[in-house]
């Protein structure tokens, strides 16, 4: 029995998969051509899969002799030059013992000086092996320092030696685009003109997420080997929680399959996925904390601040900035600027306001109104609740919608919906309660609800000497909002 993975490559044998090499057009065709590309994409993407996939394919036809390896274990020497080549050469080896059959393989290595260590043992190889060599260095951005400069080096410097005595074509593949190697390997990355020490690349292609068709593909191969089903707002709820991102559309999947362990005589439903969204959320798994220990870099910071405030700084260097955001798969493709997904989006938000909400010393329970119900945001939303947050740069505001379950008068359960937007009154600039109350006017009419609350935030330095307070007033179109002026 196959499962939904979410640890390491995937095998048609044991997992759940969309074929690898449908996410990666355009390969085929470079290697025909000679090219030195890259192939990058955010971690838990499937970039190793890929390229397993590919290497197996293009060694099994016969053509090539194509191995894909990783420079992971070269990462604690970034400033070893030697020690990182032979590290890297070491994997090399290991990885043709088991994926390429003997007359394919390279030769015993021999002595090089540092600097030409690694070009040397792989012009050796080029040159004896029967077939046109194909190599595919996998996490090549997780060497840093004068290593990885070394080591692009010497793969520009032998580059024009195909492919009598250097490989046919050679991807470089990891999280970055070659664009920022030049911060890998210890360059600035504000100075935007500065060459590339990749500068042989003939192309760039990202591994892109799946589809909402890809992920209608990967549960349907769970439903025809256990019959189970996913109802039509369960395939519509994963796909709004995850927006595509593979690792997500494995993880909510196996969430609800393994862990919640829903009978396989029954449905899987929407309800199902909310429930295995905040239980992700709450158990921060790997790839999660991966993603938060990316927010403490000043790069990253300079983006996510300004998308969780609503507002749109434009500069070269930020511009920059966003595309090293893109690329590690935080913030979406497209425009408007946005966190990627809303499970992203959560865990951005709860990460940045965890030190806050650890002194809020309140029971959730002192929350709840008499009946059940919500009586306030707080901290009551860790308590069984849901929480949606809208971000928009350009636009100066958070909106958020709370889903809060709760039981009826008469027995069974209802939803109670409450909206909420938080705008920030920043120094020299006017009262934004106008546009707030326009703003969450519509974002009401989106929900179809007739009354919300507007949070306006006193940056200007003056909180101590006004205390919080609250107001009813009227949006322009008559809904009811409770203001709220902090």
């Amino acid at each position: 029995m196959r499962y939904f993975n979410i640890t390491g490559s995937c095998d048609p044998a044991r997992h759940y998969m969309i074929p690898a090499e449908r996410r990666l057009p355009g390969a085929e065709v470079l290697i025909a051509k000679q090219a030195y590309f890259v192939v990058h994409a955010p971690r838990q993407t499937g970039k190793t899969t890929a390229m397993k996939a590919l290497a197996r394919r293009l060694t099994d036809e016969g053509r090539y002799a194509a191995l894909r390896f990783s420079c992971q274990d070269a990462t604690v020497f970034p400033d070893d030059i030697l020690a990182a080549q032979k590290t890297v050469w070491s994997e090399i080896e290991g990885c043709a013992r088991t994926a390429l059959p003997e007359g394919l393989r390279p030769p015993a290595r021999i002595d090089a000086d540092p600097g030409s260590f690694l070009r040397t043992q792989i012009a050796r190889w080029a040159e004896i092996c029967p077939r046109p060599l194909v190599l595919i260095f996998d996490e090549i951005d997780a060497i840093g320092g004068d290593s990885l400069r070394s080591i692009l080096s010497q793969l520009r410097t032998g580059f024009d030696n195909r492919p009598a005595a250097f490989p046919w074509s050679l991807i470089l593949c990891g999280m970055r685009d070659v664009r920022d190697y030049k911060v890998a390997s210890g360059g600035d990355p504000t100075r935007l003109g500065t060459s590339s020490p990749f500068n042989i690349k003939e192309k760039s292609l990202r591994i892109v997420n799946f589809t909402e068709a890809d992920l209608r593909e990967l549960y349907a191969e769970h439903t025809a080997e256990t019959g189970q089903v996913f109802t039509e707002n369960a395939l519509e709820r994963a796909w709004e929680l995850c927006q595509g991102q593979p690792w997500l559309c494995n993880a909510l999947a196996r969430e609800v399959v393994e862990e919640i362990a829903v009978p396989l005589e029954e449905p899987i439903t929407a309800a199902h996925f909310n429930d295995a969204k905040e239980r992700l959320i709450l158990a921060r798994a790997t790839h999660l904390d991966s993603l938060i220990s990316k927010l403490v870099e000043p790069r990253v910071h300079r983006v996510i601040a300004p998308v969780l405030s609503g507002e749109l700084m434009v500069s070269d260097v930020y511009n920059d900035d966003i595309a090293y955001v893109r690329d590690l798969g935080l913030v979406s493709r497209d425009n408007p600027l946005r966190i990627a997904n809303p499970i992203y989006r959560e865990v951005t938000a709860r990460v940045l306001t965890s030190t806050a909400e650890s002194n809020v010393v309140a029971s959730p329970a002192s929350f709840l109104l008499p009946d059940g119900r919500l009586a306030f945001l707080q901290r009551i939303v860790n308590g069984g609740s849901f929480l949606d947050r809208e971000y928009g740069v350009g636009r100066g505001r958070i909106d958020l919608l709370v889903r809060f379950p709760h039981p009826k008068p008469g027995g069974g359960r209802a939803v109670q919906r409450r909206a909420l937007e938080l705008k920030v009154w920043r120094k020299g600039r006017k009262d934004p309660l106008r546009e707030g109350l326009a703003q969450i006017d519509a974002y009401l009419a989106s929900l179809r609800l007739g009354r919300g609350t507007l949070v306006i935030f006193d940056a200007r330095g003056r909180l101590a000497r006004k205390a919080p307070r609250f107001e009813e007033v009227k949006s322009p179109r008559g809904r009811a909002i409770t203001l709220l002026r902090a």
